[in-house]
Formats: C-alpha cells, structure tokens, sequence
C-alpha cells in the first residue's frame, strides 16, 4: 500500500503515521503543495490524505489511478473535494466533522473582548510610546455586564459562543436562524430566537456562527449594519463570503459599528493594503479559529484513522 500526505502533520499524529507499514510519500515544506508535484506524486497511491488547500478534482484522480480506496480531508469543510467525481469511482471521502466547536468558539471570544476593549488601539499605543499618564477616558471601550448578545446562527459554535460570553455578564441571548433551537435555549438558560432585523437593532454584540449559503451570501451588508446600533460590536468567525466586505469598509467610515473582529475574509489571504486594516477599530487574524494544538491534533487522527480504514476497505469512521 501506497499513502500521499500532502502536509507535515502536527507531531503527535506525524509520528504516528510513520509507524504505519504502507509507503509513505509526504510533501514535507510548510506551504501547499504545488499543483504539478501533487500530480507527480499522486500515482499509484492507494490513500490521499490532503488539506483544503488541495484541489482534488478529475486531473488528480486521474493522475492516481484506479487503485485509489479514500481520500481523507484534514478539514471540517470539503469544497476542495469534487466529491461526485471521486464518489463516482467508488473511492471513499473522510473529513473531521464537530472537532472545531471549542477552538472555535474561544477563537469567536478573544476577537469580541478584543474588538470591545480596543486592544488593536492599546498594544499599538504601548508599542508606540503613548502610554502616559492615566486619563479618565483613554482607550476606554465596552463590556458586556447587562448586555445582549446576538447569536446568527445557534449551533454548536454558536452556543458555545453564547455559554462563553454569558460568564462575562450578557443579560440577555437573542439568536437568528431558520428554526428554534429549544434544547440550547435551555442550555443557555433561555434564549430568544427573533427575526435578523430585530437581532440587529438590539443586540450589543453580534456574533457571526453560520454556514455560508446562498441565503447567507453577503447577508451583512451597508443595509444591515445601518440597523445596528453604533456602540455595538461585530464579530466573523464562520466564511467571509457571508459579508459584503466592501460595504464593512463603508459602514467602518461612516461610523455605523463601533468595532469589528474578523478571522475570515474575502479573499484568504487579505492583501496587507487592504482598506480594512486601516482601522483602529478592526481587529483581524488570518483563520485561525481551530489553530490549537488539541484540535489540529485530533483532526490529524480523525483523518489518518479514515485513510487507514479505507485501505482496509473498511467504512471510514468520519465519512462524507
């Protein structure tokens, strides 16, 4: 058996996989691998285990060959998967579902605390030689005593956005979505499920937990942060194509929001120029929201544990 990593992975798990007795063929350099070399070395591989900066459609698994048994995804997400064309030739998919809840979620915090206490503002004035004497109003941002929270989207993240935050001091949880979510409403020791517009013109932070659909593409746009009030707070850690960034630019000039905190945007990487970072009130950090040494762990077994299986022609434990 033949298996192609196309990453190093984190080191409990890389060590692990080169315990295995199949051929190991690895692209080792901290960077996706090239579209020519993953290729080259795709042939003859029984197992793929990839990243989602891996584009796995017709050309490679032609380049595999019939013998390929699984392509295993080290990712929640499989839009890099043509998945009716591997499906199609009987291969089976693997992918690590419900690992990022509380990576995630902490992730989805620090941004809200940072973007609320001005902290961009902060290390830039310590950095910079501003920090002087104590003055009543400097720096001063928001808390979240007596405050309500709104939640786009209550699944797992989004309740344990809600769980974290309500130890802060939230007074009150709203939430959007297609559907009530009784059993985190009593999670949370009740919840209010309310239509978008309502959600925006009283919540005093809002958290971003959806999926990106086309009913969720570019949602927030110049219309929908006009409705929100301009002390509140907005937070993105789900997909950047959920906001119409070009009008978060405009609504960040003409005040409508007092900050913001992002981990997405449109697209990924964001050019260093990019308007957005030119606010002290925007904080941004490049997707990192599973980066935890616990998560990136456990989604490295999940996805060696579905290679394995599918060699074995065996159901992948986390299928697709």
């Amino acid at each position: 058996m033949k298996v192609l990593v196309t990453r190093l992975l984190p080191p409990e798990t890389q060590a692990r996989l080169e315990q295995q007795e199949f051929e190991l063929v690895q692209w080792k350099k901290d960077e996706a691998i090239p579209r020519a070399t993953l290729l080259e070395l795709v042939k003859g591989v029984d197992g793929l285990l990839c990243l989602l900066t891996d584009r796995i459609d017709d050309e490679v698994l032609d380049a595999a060959g019939p013998q390929l048994k699984v392509v295993a995804t080290m990712s929640v997400g499989y839009d890099h998967l043509d998945v009716p064309a591997i499906k199609a030739r009987n291969i089976q998919i693997g992918y690590t579902p419900n690992v990022l809840t509380d990576a995630t979620a902490d992730l989805t915090v620090l941004l809200t605390l940072a973007a609320a206490r001005r902290m961009k503002e902060g290390i830039r004035a310590a950095e910079k030689g501003e920090w002087r004497e104590w003055r009543p109003t400097w720096l001063c941002g928001s808390q979240f005593t007596g405050k309500t929270l709104g939640i786009v989207g209550l699944g797992r993240i989004g309740a344990a956005v809600a769980k974290r935050l309500q130890a802060f001091g939230i007074a009150r949880v709203v939430y959007s979505g297609r559907s009530r979510k009784p059993e985190a409403e009593a999670a949370l020791g009740g919840a209010d499920h309310v239509p978008i517009d309502e959600l925006l013109q009283t919540a005093d932070y809002i958290a971003v937990c959806c999926a990106l659909t086309q009913e969720t593409k570019e949602m927030f746009d110049y219309d929908a942060f006009s409705k929100m009030k301009r002390s509140a707070v907005f937070v993105n850690t789900a997909r950047g194509g959920i906001v119409k960034q070009d009008d978060l630019v405009r609504a960040l000039q003409d005040n409508l929001i007092a900050a913001v905190g992002l981990d997405v945007t449109t697209p990924e990487p964001l050019a260093p120029g990019h308007a957005l970072y030119g606010f002290d009130n925007c904080v941004i950090v490049p997707h990192i929201a599973s980066a935890t040494m616990e998560t990136r762990e456990r989604m490295a077994n999940m996805s060696l544990d579905n290679t394995l299986a599918g060699l074995q022609s065996q159901p992948v434990p986390y299928g697709v």
